[in-house]
């Protein structure tokens, strides 16, 4: 792992917005008494998102004081953990895959396009509005090459779309992530190959007409909403009764 460091310059200071300090609080009040340090990387990641994406040195000395933590136990988590930037960022941070799969299919044009259309890695663009960098998997293989923009993830990446991504997002439009090349999830650019004999659906009848299946499952319909995951339908079934181990014959 590469050597981080906190930035040069850093502000005077650092303190939560009223209402971020309320969500602190909160936040600390779920664990026992003694072990409010659990709470660190949420109110880290916190700290973070209200100085526009970066951690500065008086932020961590600040959760380290809601905390009751030694100074360089915050700083150990922040140089570890790379969800943690240590230096300001654009607006719209690109994080831009570079691991094996995603450089085999054109990650380093990616790349070469971030540097043409933002500026070197690792710094912000005149206009505050990019920086980039380049890190290891972000888990979306299949639709390599990728990039994570602050929360979203852009699929399927070309020089060309990456361009069109970055001219759209600095005029203030909403560009819809995931894949950007009309490519459904993760599906096979080539249209479905397995499944695709429409014999097998004969029997179905959970769609409007014989033979049609019905709308897929959606996200909602997983459970109901609001319920938790351990809720049933139905009443838990008891367990078997257990059997009364076999007595000893009697010796005679």
């Amino acid at each position: 792992m590469s050597v981080r460091r906190l930035a040069a310059e850093q502000p005077e200071g650092f303190a939560f917005t009223p209402e971020n300090l309320d969500w602190a609080k909160a936040e600390i009040k779920k664990y026992p008494e003694g072990r409010q340090a659990s709470a660190v990387l949420s109110l880290l990641w916190r700290a973070q998102e209200q100085m526009g994406g970066w951690i500065s040195e008086p932020a961590l000395r600040a959760v380290a004081d809601m905390l009751g933590m030694a100074y360089i136990r915050v700083y150990e988590i922040v140089t570890f953990y790379t969800m943690f930037n240590l230096a300001p960022v654009g607006r719209y941070y690109v994080q831009v895959c570079g691991t094996t799969p995603c450089m085999l299919r054109g990650a380093e044009d990616i790349k070469d396009a971030c540097r043409k259309h933002i500026g070197p890695k690792d710094t912000v663009s005149k206009d505050g509005m990019f920086s980039w960098t380049e890190v290891e998997c972000l888990g979306a293989c299949v639709n390599a090459p990728m990039a994570q923009i602050n929360k979203y993830y852009y699929e399927d990446l070309t020089p060309e779309n990456v361009e069109s991504i970055l001219n759209r997002l600095r005029k203030g439009e909403h560009v819809e992530p995931g894949p950007q090349n009309g490519r459904k999830t993760s599906a096979p650019l080539s249209g479905p190959n397995t499944l695709t004999d429409a014999s097998i659906y004969a029997s179905d009848t959970s769609g409007p007409e014989f033979g049609c299946a019905g709308p897929a499952l959606v996200d909602a319909e997983a459970k109901r909403p609001g319920a938790s995951a351990n809720v049933r339908e139905a009443a838990v079934p008891k367990p078997p009764l257990k059997k009364s181990p076999l007595k000893k014959p009697r010796p005679r």
